[in-house]
């Protein structure tokens, strides 16, 4: 149901997307889902090709490493989830780092920008991320965006989860025109009518904002743990200049 649509080129776009062990799987697929149907040629990234599992479960074998990923990609895309061990993976952090140097868009969605923001690939921008990690985000420097998704220069960002889809057809619109973008939401009959008003703080209300809260009170605590290794890494290297 794809349509070939290329960037002034007579190729398709290439996406490489990160993945890592502990990813939530739909910060991913709707993006993916979104890019297929504009005819862009997306690369599931990783260290090795053996399968990657979701942060609820679901395996994902990826089509390529981090050795024989494309060294140009047009956009370079990063997940969130449960991303403490990705902050502080030194190969996936080179390799991005190093893709993130040349790629036309350097992109996120939820907790993926704390992970960008490790690599050094979000200094001097701003950013979106899932509501409940900003203050994460702003510890490392980054200019914290409350947007469903934030656009800064060649960094494009969702916040949680679903705003990866407005994300994907954002990016779709912004790279291969809003025609694109049109064909692509409809492919996916990208029509959502929520049955509550609850996908905020501010919705949801304080009781069920407080359950939230307690339920990831363990993953907050490990981010924050992730966050500041990450600082101390930085420090380190700062004062052997």
């Amino acid at each position: 149901m794809s349509e070939e649509i290329t960037h002034g080129t007579e190729r398709p776009l290439e996406v490489g997307m990160f993945l890592f062990n502990g990813h939530t799987t739909l910060d991913f697929i709707g993006p993916h889902t979104a890019f297929t149907f504009a005819g862009m040629k997306v690369h599931l990234v990783s260290a090795t090709l053996e399968p990657v599992f979701s942060d609820c479960g679901v395996a994902i074998t990826p089509t390529v490493t981090f050795e024989n990923c494309p060294d140009r990609l047009d956009i370079l895309f990063v997940p969130g989830g449960l991303v403490e061990e990705a902050m502080l993976d030194s190969a996936a952090i080179a390799f991005l780092a190093d893709r993130g140097a040349t790629a036309s868009y350097v992109t996120s969605v939820c907790t993926g920008s704390l992970v960008l923001a490790a690599a050094g690939l979000l200094d001097g921008y701003r950013s979106a991320t899932h509501w409940a990690t900003r203050d994460h985000l702003a510890r490392l420097g980054v200019e914290v965006s409350t947007e469903r998704v934030c656009i800064d220069r060649n960094r494009f960002s969702g916040g949680g989860v679903t705003a990866g889809i407005d994300f994907g057809l954002t990016v779709i619109a912004h790279t291969l025109g809003e025609e694109a973008a049109k064909f692509a939401q409809l492919g996916m009959e990208y029509d959502p009518k929520p049955p509550f008003d609850a996908g905020s703080p501010q919705g949801a209300g304080p009781e069920v904002v407080a359950r939230f809260d307690e339920v990831a009170a363990g993953p907050d605590a490990n981010l924050r743990h992730a966050v500041s290794r990450v600082l101390e890494q930085r420090a380190a290297v700062a004062s052997r200049e």
